[in-house]
């Protein structure tokens, strides 16, 4: 696993942008996330679907029969394949047949539980050890089990409790992150040893299990343990083999942007990190400006003419006609002087200049 070329997404911001049509009141956002590596069966689908104007275009037939089924809001919505009541419950709570849309009901993922040998597969080799990761679209503490499919599983019938064995192969508990949330390119990651002994199809089965609140992920990553070394099969045009991911995480920084304006010891900027027709992503940089630690912020604007919000993550937001107001999340208020967090938003319209403050308690 030392070997692999390191994983990257092209226009993935943008294209989430492009994709995300989840509507949400006004609060604060759900954690989402999705195995990026194994690749779930939503990712790697949303992988080999994206095109570069943000429309899924299948080519994977297994993942053209679950849009069929599904339709395009479970690619949309690829890192949400959750229960809010879950609270860590497997066997008894999700029926079987159902695992690998976790029984959603507030999108239909049914279309992934669906019994096929030609789903998009990652290539790895039994005992090795390999990095992890799972991407993070909204950050909260929680564990990470992962469990593996008996040798006496098919991948010609959906997957029921029985076929995986009783007890995780390995928990992940809190672990690093790299990346800021509401992004493609920012996941937790942690290092575990892959069951010994085992050949040919299986299913590594993920739950992460959320501690600060009952929602809980669901997700099946198909892989066939054939001496490879991470790289991915079955996705894209021709269906040949998809980029190679890194084991070892490199964490660049990425520059804050230069805070302008603001008052009473915090400062505010916008960026546009995706454009398209009728719409935009932004992320807004909320930094202490001061060398004192603050304990919550509030971010308010002008939203341009014929703009408005469809979902927004990392905070919390009222509206008042086109005057925003938004405020710190639970877990990203305290500011250690000098210190800075960020929150993201869709929306339709276009991005213009908006003129931010900000403030403090």
């Amino acid at each position: 696993m030392r070997k692999r070329r390191k994983f990257s997404i092209a226009g993935a911001a943008a294209a989430i942008a492009t994709l995300l049509m989840v509507t949400l009141l006004p609060g604060e956002a759900s954690a989402h996330g999705a195995m990026m590596i194994p690749g779930s069966r939503t990712y790697l689908c949303w992988k080999d679907g994206l095109t570069a104007n943000g429309a899924i275009v299948p080519n994977n037939p297994a993942c053209a029969a679950a849009i069929a089924q599904s339709g395009n809001n479970s690619m949309y919505n690829w890192f949400a394949v959750l229960r809010s009541d879950g609270g860590g419950r497997t066997s008894g709570f999700i029926p079987d047949g159902k695992l690998c849309s976790g029984g959603a009901v507030v999108y239909d993922f049914s279309g992934f539980d669906l019994a096929r040998n030609d789903w998009p597969v990652t290539h790895l080799t039994s005992g090795a050890n390999i990095q992890f990761r799972y991407n993070k679209w909204a950050a909260h503490p929680g564990a990470f089990r992962t469990y593996i499919t008996k040798d006496s599983w098919s991948p010609t019938r959906p997957l029921a409790w029985s076929d995986l064995e009783s007890t995780p192969f390995y928990t992940a508990q809190d672990p690093p992150s790299v990346g800021s949330p509401g992004n493609a390119d920012s996941y937790y990651y942690w290092n575990a040893t892959l069951p010994s002994g085992k050949s040919g199809r299986h299913i590594i089965y993920s739950v992460w299990q959320r501690s600060d609140s009952q929602e809980t992920f669901y997700n099946c990553s198909d892989v066939v343990f054939d001496g490879g070394n991470g790289n991915v099969t079955g996705i894209g045009p021709g269906n040949g083999g998809g980029p190679t991911p890194t084991p070892t995480p490199t964490v660049t920084p990425t520059p804050t942007p230069t805070p302008t304006g603001g008052a009473g010891g915090c400062a505010a900027t916008f960026k546009a990190t995706g454009t398209w027709d009728n719409g935009y992503q932004g992320e807004v940089t909320v930094k202490n400006s001061g060398s004192s630690a603050i304990s919550g912020w509030t971010v308010k604007w002008t939203l341009p003419s014929g703009s408005s919000i469809s979902n927004l993550w990392n905070g919390t937001y009222t509206l008042s006609g086109s005057a925003i107001t938004v405020k710190n999340a639970a877990y990203n208020g305290s500011l250690a002087g000098n210190a800075s967090t960020t929150f993201g938003y869709v929306a339709t319209g276009s991005a213009g200049t908006p003129a931010l403050t900000c403030t403090s308690p």
